[in-house]
């Protein structure tokens, strides 16, 4: 597998956390492949001994510096992007959280472009995965 993660040997397990601040979301603008320019959770890549909760708590703290609660489940989803050759450039198994905001004002970490809230109802015009925008969708509707 190379560094960049590209086509690897076996799928990358990805943990990603949904934060709440009242009733806004947390997201991340990603300022490097995969997904380069889209808005996102925070989140990244497990790192070997490191449970999917620590996974989540340090990348949300590395990623915005914010400080995050209780990790409430909320699924598992695949990102699987092929070559033109039909060969596979990336593929992650996301494990994602919905949680509250602590503490800590966003503020993008190294491999991001900005960090920051938003209301649920913004992502229709934030270039957001798709999927993604239907598990903002879940959770909002689940809190109401």
């Amino acid at each position: 597998m190379s560094s960049d993660r590209t086509y690897p040997a076996r799928p990358i397990v990805g943990v990603g956390a949904l934060v709440w601040r009242d009733d806004e979301i947390l997201l991340v603008k990603r300022g490097k492949p995969p997904a380069k320019g889209e808005w996102s959770l925070p989140g990244g890549g497990q790192e070997l001994g490191e449970s999917v909760e620590e996974t989540a708590r340090r990348e949300v703290r590395e990623e915005t510096g914010c400080e995050i609660g209780e990790l409430r489940f909320l699924g598992v989803f695949d990102a699987i992007e092929r070559d033109d050759a039909g060969k596979v450039l990336y593929h992650f198994t996301l494990v994602d959280f919905e949680t509250d905001w602590v503490s800590g004002e966003p503020s993008p970490g190294e491999g991001e472009d900005d960090a920051r809230f938003f209301s649920p109802g913004a992502i229709k015009d934030l270039n957001v995965w798709e999927p993604l925008a239907d598990v903002i969708r879940m959770s909002a509707r689940r809190r109401k």
